[in-house]
């Protein structure tokens, strides 16, 4: 068994077919269905199902393996130039897309000023799609809505956010002083996300003792898509503070909401195997970058 026999696995469950990993890996067909056929051979069973051209269970097990044994060795030629006061290569790291609007940018300058030679690979979605990535090997790190659930996952808490009420300025509420009870919103429409995420658990769990139900205008996967909404006019939500982006703070207004716990931001990794270089710099970076108050947006709390 070969390490081009799993890259070439991995790149056509990467890719999904044949002739695209070639291209990803710069070969030809015929050289990726010889490295294939040779793993079956070897492993005396097939890997993909040529009817369909999906991985068959034993190939899903085996790209599951070759992921962490193609990123164990990316993570040792990381090392060993790290032992020369030099951190290279790249790490890839998903992040919740409200967050990562506010925190790429500042991880990026900072990167840039410290680890030049540090690649950022940045995905973008929701603690639900980027927890199964992260476990499999195909991200380093994972920015998440905590807590996470997989069980080979281990993570500690970046900052805490405040969760808002966001209206246009010309609502109704927009300008007044006290804070926003639960109690107002029973007969609000709202943009609010799927039963069943974390994030609406949440919301669900603080106001069902009072009685409330929150009355959806729309049901919506993912707050950032909610967050864009409400600024196209589509109704006011409940969002992480840092949703709202600086150049429009004077159309649209936060409301603190009373009774609602902040949202709890962490880093998550793998619990098994060691990090490369990469990976443990761009954890350093984002305690830096979290901790430093000045550049810290409003409505984001770290512990002392």
């Amino acid at each position: 068994m070969e390490l081009r026999h799993l890259q070439a696995l991995t790149a056509i469950s990467d890719h999904g077919t044949f002739s695209a990993a070639a291209e990803h890996l710069n070969t030809v067909q015929s050289n990726i269905s010889a490295h294939v056929a040779r793993l079956e051979r070897e492993l005396g069973t097939p890997l993909i199902d040529r009817a369909n051209g999906r991985l068959t269970e034993e190939g899903t097990v085996v790209v599951a393996r070759a992921r962490r044994i193609l990123s164990e060795l990316d993570a040792l030629v990381s090392d060993v130039a790290a032992c020369k006061d030099e951190v290279t290569g790249t790490v890839r790291v998903g992040m919740i897309g409200t967050t990562a609007r506010w925190l790429v940018p500042r991880l990026m300058d900072m990167a840039a000023k410290r680890h030049p030679k540090l690649r950022l690979l940045v995905v973008e979605g929701n603690t639900t799609g980027l927890e199964p990535q992260l476990a499999s090997g195909q991200l380093d790190l994972a920015v998440l809505h905590l807590p996470v659930t997989g069980r080979d996952l281990v993570a500690r808490l970046l900052f805490e956010e405040d969760l808002v009420l966001v209206v246009p300025h010309g609502h109704p509420m927009a300008h007044q002083l006290r804070p926003v009870m639960l109690e107002d919103l029973a007969d609000m429409e709202l943009l609010l996300p799927l039963p069943g995420t974390a994030f609406r658990d949440e919301l669900d769990a603080v106001a069902r003792p009072l009685g409330i139900t929150l009355l959806p205008a729309a049901e919506i996967d993912g707050l950032r898509l909610i967050a864009s909404l409400t600024f196209e006019g589509y109704g006011p939500a409940i969002l992480p503070a840092t949703a709202i982006p600086s150049f429009l703070r004077a159309q649209f207004h936060p409301l603190s909401i009373q009774g609602i716990p902040r949202r709890r931001v962490g880093v998550a990794q793998r619990s098994r195997g060691l990090p490369s270089a990469p990976t443990r710099a761009l954890n350093e970076l984002l305690k830096t970058v979290v901790g430093t108050a000045d550049d810290r947006p409003d409505g984001v709390h770290v512990a002392d």
